[in-house]
């Protein structure tokens, strides 16, 4: 039988009049691997921050084993800002003491990157004084995984992580005896790591067995039962389990609903986005240039960080964008965003890009933007439009945009300087999306968000007709959003990676492999390439990706047609042979790709 390890017995916690904890009774017991969600302000980190014995609960008993080791990732650290990280994770071990220990190495390389965390100036000997809160946050990391612990409690452990980190993170936490606790919005890494899930609502804390796909089919059943209530969030969740079901990546754990029950839950729910009907009304909408690059090269300062680019965004096309940190990412959107703002007038250092002549682009950067703090929500959200079309005849008002997006008719009325960080960040996606652009950039929209809002705002974007760029450390996000992945692998260039995020993270671990230490035992070296091979493939790459995009071009005006003709039987029996046949090329397109990718 599991030990118990801490136990909550009718544990009360009330802020002003708010009561954000209500008789809650709860057990952590050996083994366990629990995650915790819910909305912004519901009491998620006062709850962990109770069971910790961080901060004292009103009402009922806090128990824990005795003798327990416990390890807290709080949001805001305690290291000390004049020591050295040598001395914070390190300590006082030797030099060939703590590189002689595997837990160390592992941690180290899977956090930084290498034993002489490359990513810092001075490496272990580096003043933590001066470092950001996100490197900082990571040496806090570093600090609790290398010790001994019988329970971890973590509050949003991925933020400031890319996704390595993060997946190295649910491997290394799935392989620890240690329990977990875990406060995340990352729904991969929940359904990675977690056994089980705690739903923080409204004071009450509801318990389910599993991960996040298994937490969404109970929570979605639940609601159907109560079906006179949350109407608008159950619909959510259904169709969130119906993309799980149907459409989302393979998960490397086995979901343990039902799956009779979850197909019969989701019979009536349709696929997430109607891809041919939004390719057509993007193409009404922006016409057949959206954004193309020709021989570009993006710099930061002196630093070069794409050359050579030939690409297009088209009309409709849902790109995530994933890569190394400096990589180039930003920047790219940064520069593209620049050529919309000045209509082409300014260009990269090199190279040209075109902008469509009818492209009205939102750029959501990682940077808040600065409102009046004393406008209400409402009124910041009127100041840029009192009603949206959504099109098709469908039309939206800034106050029901804003109960959309979690603000209630009360908190509408709300001053913006009173708000939390996750609600300025949620009223700036608003702001944005009530503009009614037909280009869209987000970069990093998910930081700051619960996973309800999430939901909301996949759900809109479902529906949102035009060209989609998304950069995000949160592999759910861009997998759930966008319809193909490219990468900017630090080497100057962008590649489509037609596998999507798993084929991104085989790739970067090919390159920490032979970047490992010389001292390490190598593996037999493959026959080196001649250069005049790889730039041939190069070469052919570049070619592929070219007409793979058309290949898209052509497939999307196809669907339109099926659409235009659904009643001319003859006519789409037509335009079905010729889609298949674009399929078929596609497919064969993709394999020579990956082909050639070895040899580039």
């Amino acid at each position: 039988m599991a030990v118990n390890l801490v136990n909550l017995e009718a544990v009360g916690k009330v802020y002003g009049t708010r009561a954000l904890l209500d008789g809650v009774s709860l057990g952590v017991n050996e083994g366990d691997r629990i995650g915790v969600v819910g909305r912004n302000g519901d009491g998620k980190t006062t709850l962990i921050r109770i069971l910790a014995k961080l901060e004292d609960a009103d009402d009922g008993r806090v128990t824990h084993n005795s003798g327990l080791r416990l390890g807290v990732l709080t949001q805001h650290d305690s290291l000390d800002p004049a020591a050295t990280v040598r001395h914070e994770v390190i300590g006082d071990l030797a030099d060939h003491e703590w590189r002689g220990n595997a837990k160390i190495r592992d941690v180290l390389t899977g956090l930084f990157g290498g034993l002489d965390l490359p990513g810092l100036g001075q490496g272990l000997d580096t003043v933590i004084g001066p470092l950001s809160g996100g490197e900082r946050r990571r040496i806090a990391l570093a600090k609790l995984l290398i010790a001994e612990q019988d329970l971890i409690v973590l509050d949003e452990p991925t933020n400031h992580l890319d996704v390595e980190g993060i997946s190295w993170l649910a491997r290394h936490l799935r392989e620890r005896r240690s329990a977990l606790v875990c406060v995340t919005h990352d729904r991969w890494f929940l359904d990675q790591v977690c056994t089980r899930m705690w739903d923080v609502q409204r004071g009450d804390v509801h318990e389910y067995e599993g991960g996040y796909s298994d937490y969404v089919f109970a929570r979605a059943e639940r609601e159907r039962i109560a079906a006179s209530e949350e109407a608008k969030r159950q619909n959510l969740m259904r169709k969130e389990l119906a993309w799980l079901r149907r459409g989302a990546p393979a998960r490397t754990s086995k979901p343990r609903f039902r799956i009779e029950a979850a197909n019969e839950l989701i019979a009536d729910v349709p696929p997430p986005r109607d891809t041919a009907e939004l390719m057509k009304f993007a193409n009404s909408r922006l016409g057949k240039t959206v954004f193309e690059l020709a021989d570009v090269t993006v710099q930061a300062g002196p630093k070069v960080l794409l050359k050579h680019l030939t690409w297009q965004l088209g009309p409709g096309d849902r790109i995530g964008l994933v890569g190394v940190n400096g990589a180039g990412k930003t920047s790219l959107l940064r520069a593209l965003a620049e050529a919309a703002r000045t209509e082409g007038e300014a260009q990269p250092a090199a190279g040209k890009i075109v902008v469509g002549k009818t492209v009205k682009l939102a750029y959501l950067s990682q940077e808040v933007a600065e409102l009046d703090p004393a406008l209400r929500v409402l009124e910041a959200v009127q100041r840029v439009r009192e009603r949206v079309d959504l099109g098709k005849g469908r039309e939206m008002t800034a106050g029901q945009l804003c109960e959309k997006f979690g603000f209630t008719k009360e908190k509408q009325w709300t001053p913006v300087g009173d708000l939390s960080g996750g609600e300025r960040r949620r009223l700036q996606i608003l702001r944005l999306l009530m503009d009614e652009p037909n280009v869209l950039f987000l970069d990093e929209p998910t930081n700051d968000l619960d996973i309800e809002t999430l939901t909301q705002l996949e759900d809109l974007l479902d529906g949102w007709a035009g060209s989609l760029v998304v950069i995000s450390h949160d592999r759910y996000f861009v997998e759930r959003t966008t319809d193909r992945v490219f990468a900017l692998l630090g080497d100057a260039t962008l590649r489509m990676l037609p596998r999507g995020l798993d084929e991104y993270l085989e790739r970067r671990q090919k390159v920490i492999d032979a970047a490992a230490p010389a001292s390490a035992p190598a593996p037999e070296a493959p026959k080196q390439k001649p250069a005049a091979v790889t730039r041939a493939a190069q070469k052919e790459l570049q070619k592929i990706e070219r007409q793979l995009d058309r290949i898209g071009e052509k497939e999307a005006k196809l669907h339109a047609q099926i659409a235009e003709h659904a009643t001319d039987f003859e006519k789409v029996a037509g335009l079905d042979a010729q889609l298949r046949e674009l399929v078929g090329e596609r497919e064969e397109l993709e394999m020579r790709w990956l082909e050639l990718a070895e040899d580039a």
